[in-house]
């Protein structure tokens, strides 16, 4: 069978996208621009995704989710970011929060943690950069100390999603100060009533401004032995083969995004009139729908091919997470800007979504490895 078998959406996935897209548009769509402009955790979306089994689609069964596959997964993301960006980092960050568990954790970890995440009883969060290290991951300061059959954890992680939200965060700290860096470091689950954890205040951001981003802080906070992930010391091994599976996910963000941009626009042009006839009868502005377009189609194309990778654990996955955000980010940046521009004065004001989507678009360069650190990836992986 060819790639192209592999990844292209059957049956199923059109069932998945035509239904959570009635849910964006009826339940989540409606609230998007409060949602920006109060910096309030869209729970009206939170519930509405329980309730349909789209908070944390990628689960598997064993642990009572819905065991979409990793197209699945993205065409949920892809529906919600569609219409509200911050929404769609309610299923993203689930899978990014959960995804150590599910490639190194133990049986009763899994068990343990996966559930409640499946059951919409529990939210996750992802806790690995720094202050002082957020391209340079393994220069992290962190530190859990073993202490009999538990660790005593202590610092900071920075730019968290969700934090404050979610019940659970998979948390990388060293756990062999002397040891060969990017080899000693661990991965815990914490909790978030575990005493001596604490949030620091929110970001105030661009962007994605339902989504709260704050610190968590540590102060000599226990945690027992049971929570660890993986082996000590594979914790950085563990998170970066993560952000492989997990860039997909961004990527489909990215493309909702641009998706939603390039709908609004299109109805735009259509009803808007200058000199006598509709905006979109000139050809200057039918080039650029058609570089929107061509562009989004080739973002989603990559995307695809990623998610299909990522199912099946393939080699080159690494090159093809990294490319597939990258360009995907790079692809919705691009055509927000575009959207506002076609809009004119219009699109420049809050009275209309294109500007949200604009400045929602721009993290998708930014986390999870900017689109510098993603074209390291990618080159490091042509020149093995």
């Amino acid at each position: 069978m060819s790639d192209f078998d592999l990844y292209r959406p059957n049956d199923e996935h059109d069932a998945i996208r035509e239904a959570v897209r009635a849910v964006a548009e009826d339940k989540i769509a409606p609230h998007a621009a409060e949602t920006d402009e109060t910096a309030q955790f869209p729970q009206r979306a939170y519930d509405a995704l329980r309730a349909s089994d789209f908070h944390a689609p990628h689960v598997g069964e064993a642990y009572g989710g819905a065991g979409a596959d990793a197209l699945a997964t993205c065409i949920v993301i892809e529906e919600v970011a569609r219409v509200c960006a911050s929404s769609s980092l309610i299923p993203a960050v689930n899978k990014l929060g959960s995804m150590p568990l599910i490639l190194a954790g133990s049986e009763d970890v899994k068990q343990r943690y996966l559930t409640p995440l499946a059951a919409g009883e529990a939210m996750f969060s992802y806790g690995l950069s720094e202050r002082e290290a957020g391209s340079d991951t393994a220069s992290m300061r962190a530190r859990a100390v073993r202490d009999g059959d538990d660790w005593v954890l202590s610092g900071q992680k920075s730019w968290i999603t969700n934090a404050g939200i979610s019940q659970y965060y998979t948390v990388m700290a060293v756990t062999d100060p002397d040891g060969a860096r990017g080899r000693n470091v661990s991965a815990f689950v914490v909790h978030a009533d575990d005493p001596g954890f604490s949030l620091g205040e929110p970001e105030r951001k661009l962007g994605i401004k339902g989504s709260p981003t704050r610190e968590l802080l540590f102060d000599n906070m226990r945690i027992p032995g049971d929570r660890l992930v993986g082996e000590v010391g594979e914790g950085l091994r563990i998170a970066l083969r993560t952000l492989d599976h997990t860039r997909v996910t961004i990527g489909a963000q990215a493309v909702g995004i641009a998706q939603g941009a390039l709908d609004y626009a299109l109805g735009y042009v259509k009803e808007r009139r200058q000199f006598g006839k509709a905006v979109a009868e000139f050809q200057g502005v039918q080039f650029m729908l058609a570089d929107m377009a061509m562009k989004l189609e080739s973002a989603r194309q990559m995307v695809y091919v990623a998610a299909a990778k990522s199912e099946r654990g393939d080699a080159d996955l690494s090159f093809f997470g990294a490319a597939a955000k990258c360009l995907a980010s790079d692809v919705a940046m691009e055509i927000t800007t575009d959207a506002v521009q076609l809009l004119g004065g219009a699109g420049y004001t809050r009275d209309y979504p294109v500007e949200r989507m604009m400045r929602d678009a721009k993290i998708t360069q930014i986390y999870e490895g900017t689109n510098q650190i993603q074209r390291l990836v990618m080159a490091r992986q042509l020149l093995k």
